[in-house]
């Protein structure tokens, strides 16, 4: 009887060792995976991301643009007129101008959906919040990135 005790307690204090020494290894293991994240070095470089992607879609918008304005003059140019009566230069210049322009939009849709999966993680949360690094000027944008749908 004293030895199923005996084994029974000893059992019972390895279930205990082994638990604790698990949790401690968790414990451990999201301290480490917390002071990675939230070091000044990885934030800083969440944050350059988040400046050049934006700076990228920026860039893209303002070339989807002018392209859109340069199809609005050649269709100005000759108004109503059917395009098969335009000059052929403008025909291929258009038509090109098109096709860069539906490159551009789905260049600038998958640039906004890193952006935007990246901005939804919890781990780089802090660069929707606003609060800015010293020195910065203006905070990073607070929304997502639209997508372009024309």
């Amino acid at each position: 009887m004293k030895t199923n005790k005996a084994f029974l307690l000893a059992t019972v204090l390895l279930c205990a060792v082994a638990l604790l020494a698990v949790s401690c290894r968790y414990a451990n293991d999201a301290s480490d995976t917390l002071y990675k994240e939230t070091k000044a070095s990885t934030l800083l470089k969440k944050y350059e991301y988040y400046k050049d992607v934006s700076a990228q879609l920026d860039a893209k918008m303002a070339s989807i643009h002018i392209l859109e304005n340069t199809i609005i003059d050649l269709k100005t140019q000759y108004g109503e007129t059917p395009r098969k009566e335009w000059a052929r230069e403008n025909r291929e210049d258009y038509n090109l101008k098109n096709e860069e322009l539906a490159g551009l939009k789905l260049s600038f849709n998958t640039l906004a959906a890193d952006y935007n999966a990246q901005m939804s993680k919890l781990n780089w949360a802090f660069c929707n919040v606003g609060s800015l690094p010293e020195g910065a000027e203006t905070p990073l944008p607070k929304n997502y990135k639209p997508y372009l749908t024309q």
